[in-house]
């Protein structure tokens, strides 16, 4: 299904659809007080954007020293090329472990890898112990956001969650009633956990340490109290040093949710005593994206997802009608890279307004990728007989001064002279929301042509 066809589907419910965009564009308008408040953020995001371009250059290096570092600490390193080996890496150490109950922190790795499933079918109980993770595996669904995995639900859709899943008692989605009942669920799933499982925010190559950021301290839960922490990570997670990371925490916090900094920076560098530590660093397709030039910067992100909050087509269509493990204008970079097909309409899902650029803490390009994989879709994968035809009449329109100015001379005139009805007709699928303004008299090459004619 084409993204356009599965946010037809989101649509349909218009009150949710307006209420999932001014959460987003809520979320959006705190990041940017947030970043007003600091004296220098564009220095900073400089900064940040150059400490990764360097580390992606030197990639190698890096995550050898991390590697050799993490093993002095008394970590077992482990390295995956893809996604199978991933999960095969981490089913061995918990067999090793006997542990048939685990609980998970956010990782959107691991949902990339599609872990849960491989490890539930071999009878391992996996909790997700992220609120809004939780909401969304009680639901089956996979998350929506990278940091909101759950935006899409309202409070009374999770108070109906719970009453099936949990037995609570209805509560007309009262949050504070929800977050109790949530927090005496996930602390008996703690306490008896064979093995904790987390993402990695940062790998810090001079120390072989690495750091979560959470919300709820759920990473440091699962890790403090399970005999067994296995970190997953993809090789793009790695900063060179420790005096780096005062930069991205400032810079993560803020982009995300518009906070000065996640409630918990959690430290991991050793094993504590009696209990084990393993690091799983993980590829899948990663090298591949490095080794194409115009889209290797992408490798940048540090997935706050303020693209998202800002983008006027996701916080309209929904992050379930990407399809990838990775929604928004940065997953629309990165899913190309792995299935071209599959996610063919992805990079078309953006108006190119290049509000998602604007508001990359580390400066990413994503508007200019965007438009460069659509370059490169339209001559690789077949496009449909309507969006060539149509496109191709827009090229020549607009390569032709004369005939755009027919063209435009006859909208303008419809637009003043032809019924409502006529104008916002069934084709006109954007007239069912939104009405066009009357047209002008003149165009605005004619109006500057006049003025100039007059000075």
């Amino acid at each position: 299904m084409s993204h356009s066809q599965a946010a037809a589907i989101f649509n349909k419910d218009e009150k949710k659809v307006n209420w999932h965009d001014k959460a987003l564009w809520f979320v959006r308008h705190k990041r940017d007080k947030a970043a007003h408040s600091v004296t220098g953020w564009e220095a900073l995001r400089n900064l940040g954007q150059g400490i990764k371009a360097h580390t992606l250059s030197n990639l190698d290096n890096y995550l050898i020293q991390f590697e050799e570092n993490a093993l002095k600490n008394g970590v077992q390193v482990h390295w995956a090329k893809n996604a199978d080996e991933h999960n095969k890496i981490v089913h061995s150490i918990l067999k090793a472990h006997n542990a048939k109950k685990v609980v998970k922190s956010k990782s959107m790795l691991t949902e990339e890898c599609h872990l849960n499933p491989f490890l539930e079918a071999d009878g391992i109980e996996v909790i997700d112990t992220d609120l809004g993770e939780r909401i969304v595996q009680l639901a089956k669904e996979p998350p929506s956001h990278i940091v909101l995995p759950a935006i899409h639900k309202t409070k009374e859709d999770v108070d109906a969650l719970f009453q099936e899943h949990l037995g609570t008692k209805p509560c007309a989605g009262d949050p504070q009633y929800l977050t109790g009942e949530a927090r005496k669920h996930l602390r008996e799933k703690f306490v008896n956990a064979d093995a904790a499982i987390t993402g990695v925010n940062f790998a810090i190559a001079d120390t072989g340490g690495f750091v979560v950021c959470t919300n709820e301290g759920n990473a440091d839960m699962g890790a403090h109290l399970a005999p067994v922490h296995i970190a997953c990570m993809g090789i793009e997670k790695i900063i060179p040093k420790q005096e780096h990371l005062g930069v991205f925490l400032r810079l993560l916090g803020r982009s995300a949710t518009g906070q000065h900094i996640t409630t918990f920076s959690s430290h991991f560098r050793k094993p504590r005593e009696g209990a084990k530590m393993h690091i799983v660093i993980v590829d899948n397709g990663r090298t591949e994206q490095l080794s194409r030039p115009d889209f290797r910067a992408s490798l940048q992100c540090i997935r706050c997802g303020a693209c998202m909050n800002t983008c006027p087509i996701y916080r309209r269509s929904g992050g379930h009608s990407y399809d990838a493990t990775i929604p928004g204008p940065i997953g629309s970079i990165l899913s190309p890279g792995k299935d071209l097909t599959k996610h063919s309409t992805l990079p078309f899902a953006s108006t190119l307004c290049g509000s998602c650029s604007d508001v990359c803490p580390v400066k990413i390009d994503i508007h200019t990728q965007l438009y460069k994989w659509r370059q490169i879709i339209t001559k690789e994968v077949p496009q449909p007989f309507v969006k060539k035809s149509s496109m191709k009449f827009m090229g020549t329109m607009f390569a032709k001064p004369a005939t755009f100015e027919k063209v435009g001379k006859a909208a303008r005139w419809s637009l003043r002279n032809l019924p409502k009805g006529v104008i916002n007709s069934k084709p006109n699928v954007w007239g069912n929301a939104r009405d066009l303004p009357s047209g002008p008299e003149e165009s605005f090459d004619e109006w500057y042509k006049k003025r100039k004619k007059d000075e």
